[in-house]
C-alpha cells in the first residue's frame, strides 16, 4: 500500500490510506504516463535527435507572437526550474535552434528567441511527435474519455498550480 502523509507538515497524523480503487486510478496514472513519455521522447530522439524537453521549448517559442519568450515565462511554460531551463538553452544555443537577447523593455530579463534551425527542426519533427501522440494516447481513447482526461489534469494543474 502506499503510505504518504495527507498533510506534509505534520507526520504524526494517520494516514488517509488510497482505497484499491484510488490506488489502481493512482498507479495507473503514474505508469502509463512514464511509458508514454519515454515512448514519446524516444521517437523524437531516435528519428530527430531532439528530447521531448527540446520539442516543448520549441513548441512554446514558436507560438509567441515574435518566436520569443522572457526565460521566466519559458521556464513556467515548460514546467521547469529557470537553472535547468538555462542548462537546456544553452545547450539549444550550441545546436543552433534558439539565441539569446536581452529583453527590451527592462534590460535586465533575458529572451529565448527560437532560429531558423529550430522552426526547422520543430516543422520536421512534428510530424512524427503528433503520430506518436495519436498512436500512444488519442487513438486508444474515446471521445468522451479524452473530454475527462483533459478535464481531469486541467483541474489537477489548476490546484497545483495555484499553490
Amino acid at each position: 500500500m502506499l503510505r504518504v502523509t495527507t498533510d506534509r507538515t505534520d507526520a504524526n497524523v494517520e494516514p488517509n490510506w488510497l482505497t484499491p480503487a484510488e490506488q489502481r486510478a493512482w498507479r495507473g496514472y503514474m505508469d502509463g504516463n512514464q511509458r508514454l513519455m519515454e515512448v514519446l521522447n524516444r521517437d523524437l530522439q531516435d528519428f530527430h535527435d531532439l528530447s521531448l524537453a527540446d520539442y516543448r521549448i520549441l513548441v512554446l517559442l514558436s507560438e509567441s507572437p515574435d518566436g520569443s519568450l522572457r526565460m521566466s515565462d519559458l521556464a513556467d511554460g515548460v514546467l521547469s526550474s529557470r537553472s535547468r531551463l538555462t542548462h537546456q538553452i544553452r545547450r539549444m544555443e550550441n545546436e543552433k535552434m534558439v539565441t539569446r537577447d536581452t529583453c527590451v523593455e527592462d534590460g535586465r530579463g533575458v529572451l529565448a528567441v527560437i532560429t531558423d534551425e529550430g522552426r526547422r527542426r520543430l516543422a520536421t519533427a512534428a510530424p512524427t511527435h503528433v503520430a506518436g501522440v495519436r498512436r500512444n494516447l488519442v487513438d486508444l481513447l474515446t471521445k468522451t474519455q479524452l473530454k475527462v482526461l483533459a478535464e481531469v489534469f486541467e483541474r489537477v494543474d489548476r490546484a497545483i498550480g495555484s499553490r
